[in-house]
């Protein structure tokens, strides 16, 4: 039963939306002059932790018909029904609203309400749109690329220009990420119901579509990864980093490009993974890169 919960909070999902709040709490500390190595830092990991915890399980919730249908990810509690709907329903509110309020009592009223509208756009306007339309994963994006922003709110207590860099950077970083995702599993997302843009007809299309985009994002990735230290939040020695990590995502991305060329070739599969991999790489070294020249200063 314990390992069944553990699930439901999506794990590694959870792991990277702290991790890269984490990240906006740090910069955010720098940014004031202060230590970021305290008992609120904790505090704000652990609320948005508790967030992004009931937010997965209602996403699971209401899911988990679709989930059933696909195989990666029909071994789920919920879509097996170990774990029965009202008790996902209520593990999902609960976790979400302490955990909103918990941020507000240990940070400040904007980050708690941040927190609490990050979840409501992923479970009540991003889950339902996933049957609808695929927009869905630009829609997505916005509660996607919120934690940084968070992060910097817990330690400031306003939103500031390079927080709303640090979010347009999750934001752009996304859509290849996604793109091969939805290349990889196209196949369960199209026997779940789930419209993203691999699962296009005909598979043409789906596979030029999926190439355009994750070549157009991964390019604006360069410019915007550099906004950082136009706002002096970094210095050069990240900038050159950034530029470099934006290169290898790029070449990554170029490699995926040959789905467009030979449809239903197996070896389709290594690329798309290949560019899964490199995008799950690139964001914390470019975070890291961030933390160790935050200021323009080089923190070893």
């Amino acid at each position: 039963m314990l390992s069944d919960f553990f699930i439901l909070t999506k794990p590694r999902v959870s792991a990277m939306v702290v991790l890269t709040a984490a990240g906006g709490y740090f910069l955010g500390c720098l940014r004031s002059g202060i230590s970021p190595f305290s008992v609120n830092l904790l505090q704000t990991l652990f609320g948005i932790a508790l967030v992004t915890a009931g937010a997965s399980a209602l996403n699971q919730a209401f899911e988990r018909v679709t989930d059933s249908r696909m195989p990666r990810t029909a071994q789920r509690p919920m879509a097996q029904h170990r774990i029965g709907l009202a008790t996902g329903l209520i593990t999902g509110f609960a976790l979400t609203f302490l955990g909103s309020l918990y941020l507000v009592w240990t940070t400040n009223l904007l980050t708690g309400t941040l927190t609490l509208l990050t979840a409501v756009g992923y479970v009540g306007i991003y889950t339902p749109l996933k049957r609808v339309t695929t927009l869905n994963t630009f829609i997505g994006a916005f509660p996607g690329a919120a934690p940084p922003l968070i992060g910097w709110t817990a330690a400031r207590g306003v939103i500031e220009w390079p927080a709303i860099a640090l979010f347009a950077i999750l934001f752009v970083w996304q859509f290849p990420h996604f793109m091969a995702i939805g290349w990889l599993y196209r196949h369960d997302y199209a026997k779940g119901g789930i419209r993203v843009t691999a699962t296009q007809q005909p598979i043409e299309r789906a596979a030029r579509s999926s190439a355009i985009q994750a070549l157009v994002y991964v390019l604006l990735m360069i410019p915007i990864s550099l906004w950082p230290t136009y706002l002096h939040v970094t210095g050069i020695p990240y900038a050159i980093a950034a530029v470099a990590l934006g290169l290898w995502y790029l070449y990554a991305t170029v490699g995926f490009t040959r789905i467009t060329r030979r449809l239903e070739d197996p070896a389709n599969r290594a690329v798309a993974r290949n560019l899964l991999k490199v995008s799950v790489m690139y964001l914390p070294l470019l975070l890291l890169a961030m933390a160790l020249n935050a200021q323009g200063r080089l923190l070893f």
